[in-house]
């Protein structure tokens, strides 16, 4: 029986429910640049991706990829200055077992410290928030979570590894994390939970509560 000694998260749409406002300020500044975008469609075309995955995209859409991102990160700091809802449960979870911690998102470095950085979370994780700009390759590769292990001084088949998107799973599994997919409040795409086992997910949790459950089954002598 494995023996878990840290937990690795990703951050939006499993720390805080940022994924509905992300897309939206993405399909604002794409449809400013000329291209109309509901959320929905940015949606499907960025969630989850990597930078580079998204940049690309946008060029071969014809944009401008450096306008389209800073216009996005305008838009969305300042929802961020209104409200970062957290993922609801998500207080317990990190109050409730006793292991290291940390973040590992594709999310750039900017945007984590307007975000998860600024709110009652944060502390919980003290210098372990990860952004793919401190690795290599971002998610699917296994780099962020590697780095993250090695940080916290755990073997990666030490760690919990929870993302709500397959890239995230991906990078678990082939690191040698336990992969757990995360279905959140806000999502909405059809079959998520088959996607999320299809890129090799051990469990799928349905909210915070599923995932407390887990973990109390998987630590249980360490359970608060």
């Amino acid at each position: 029986m494995r023996e878990y000694k840290a937990i690795l998260f990703d951050c939006d749409g499993v720390l805080i429910d940022s994924e509905p406002m992300g897309c939206q300020a993405l399909a604002r500044a794409v449809t400013a640049a000329g291209l109309p975008m509901t959320r929905e469609d940015a949606t499907r075309v960025f969630s989850g991706n990597a930078a580079q995955a998204s940049i690309a995209w946008l060029r071969e859409a014809g944009l401008d990829a450096t306008a389209v991102f800073g216009e996005s990160d305008r838009i969305l700091f300042e929802m961020f200055d209104r409200d970062i809802p957290h993922v609801e449960g998500i207080e317990a979870v990190l109050s409730g077992f006793g292991l290291p911690m940390a973040i590992c998102s594709n999310s750039s470095v900017a945007r984590l410290a307007q975000s998860v950085a600024r709110t009652p979370l944060a502390p919980r994780f003290g210098p372990h928030i990860y952004s793919a700009e401190h690795v290599p390759a971002p998610k699917p590769a296994p780099d962020l979570a590697l780095f993250a292990c090695e940080r916290l001084g755990v073997a990666p088949e030490q760690a919990i590894f929870i993302d709500d998107n397959p890239h995230g799973v991906l990078c678990a599994t082939a690191a040698g994390c336990l992969a757990v997919g995360f279905i959140g409040p806000s999502e909405h795409r059809k079959g998520h939970a088959q996607t999320l086992r299809d890129a090799g997910a051990e469990h799928v949790v349905h909210g915070m509560a599923e995932f407390r459950d887990l973990l109390s089954r998987l630590l249980l002598p360490l359970a608060a």
